[in-house]
């Protein structure tokens, strides 16, 4: 196949690589689940459609397996205390990460942050798996957007954008 490169390489390099921060979130029988991600990106106006990348052994990904359905939350800048609960800092899982921010409903029943910049829910599509991770393209059915500054994520720290 070709060279291998080594994983620590790749984490470093991708560290490097600036990113959007939303918590991804799903409805179970067992409660709301979410994580925080910045592996999220359009695939197509039509029809309206993207995809992500979800840790197959998170409550998450067995969560949008089993419902078929997640919401996309582009969280407001600042939020950092959300994105790191989300993430698992504090020890917060399941339901209990959604002790933090102003979660609501959207019209299929997915938590959705109040104040996301943009709020995108999604049936899934298409489903791969990918190494560690699961790939979810999912068709857009409800889009909410506010205004105001996304979060951003690189070099393992929050910024957010400034005009030139």
């Amino acid at each position: 196949m070709g060279m291998s490169v080594d994983p620590g390489q790749f984490r470093s390099a991708m560290a490097r690589f600036p990113g959007a921060v939303t918590i991804i979130t799903t409805l179970t029988p067992q409660g709301r689940r979410g994580i925080t991600a910045t592996a999220v990106c359009s695939v197509t106006a039509d029809p309206p459609s993207l995809l992500v990348c979800v840790n197959r052994a998170t409550g998450t990904c067995q969560g949008i397996l089993e419902s078929g359905r997640f919401a996309v939350n582009l969280l407001p800048d600042p939020s950092g205390d959300v994105a790191m609960r989300f993430a698992g800092a504090g020890g917060a899982t399941g339901e209990d990460k959604f002790a933090l921010g102003d979660w609501r409903e959207d019209a299929a029943g997915l938590p959705v942050l109040a104040d996301a910049r943009v709020a995108f829910s999604c049936e899934v599509a298409e489903s791969l798996t990918a190494g560690t991770h699961q790939i979810f393209i999912g068709q857009i059915t409800d889009i909410s957007e506010a205004d105001g500054a996304a979060l951003l994520y690189e070099q393992s720290r929050f910024h957010r954008l400034a005009p030139l």
